[in-house]
């Protein structure tokens, strides 16, 4: 991750800016992220059938929590929002969730992005142990919203295009694998994040955030 954003920097400087082009590193940023989430949360998952329908176990989410504690949370949530719907569109079995899940990945970045950086300003934290329990914080309520979110739109959305039957069927368990994937994906997040924020920050490659 660092070195695809050292990468991005020397992009930028290549084309003649004095100064971080913030609108240039933002676009690379979000590219960044969507990549990772559509190749962690394609290839990486662990994907359980219901009929024709399915549900997974996957760590997609992280990568949208980290993008929000590291780019802000409207520019994380998008990169991890494009990717998970790309994997969707290419996925015959999620094809038409496409919508449901751009709009949840969106959330749990805006979510993470506003208790990180507006409520909790992690983006100042120098102690160590604040910055743990911030990280903790931020990430479990940005991936917390998508435990309601993802099964609950997911039913509507189902119910809808698909009836009442299919939908109530895969209900339950999609309720259970949202919740185990926003607990592993709350550990990740935390470890990578304070892994890389420091090297980034000092590398300059982080946005500001105030």
């Amino acid at each position: 991750m660092i070195f695809m954003a050292a990468n991005a920097k020397a992009v930028t400087g290549d084309a003649g800016a004095k100064h971080q082009n913030k609108a240039v590193m933002r676009v690379v940023y979000v590219g960044l992220f969507a990549a990772l989430s559509y190749v962690v949360f394609t290839f990486l998952q662990i994907k359980i059938y219901v009929g024709a329908d399915a549900t997974s176990f996957h760590l997609g989410n992280a990568v949208v929590a980290i993008g929000a504690l590291l780019i802000g949370g409207f520019w994380g949530g998008l990169g991890g929002a494009i990717g998970m719907t790309i994997g969707d569109l290419l996925d015959p079995v999620y094809v038409v969730y496409a919508p449901k899940t751009f709009i949840c990945k969106l959330l749990i970045g805006l979510v993470t992005g506003l208790v990180g950086h507006k409520v909790l300003k992690i983006q100042d934290e120098k102690n160590g142990k604040t910055l743990v329990w911030k990280t903790i914080v931020a990430s479990a309520c940005g991936l917390g919203i998508n435990i309601i979110a993802d099964p609950g739109l997911g039913y509507i959305y189902k119910r809808l295009i698909l009836g009442k039957s299919a939908a109530d069927a895969i209900f339950s368990l999609n309720l259970l694998t949202t919740s185990v994937n926003a607990g592993l994906s709350v550990i990740v997040t935390v470890i990578v994040y304070l892994a890389v924020r420091k090297p980034l920050a000092k590398a300059g490659l982080l946005p500001n955030l105030d």
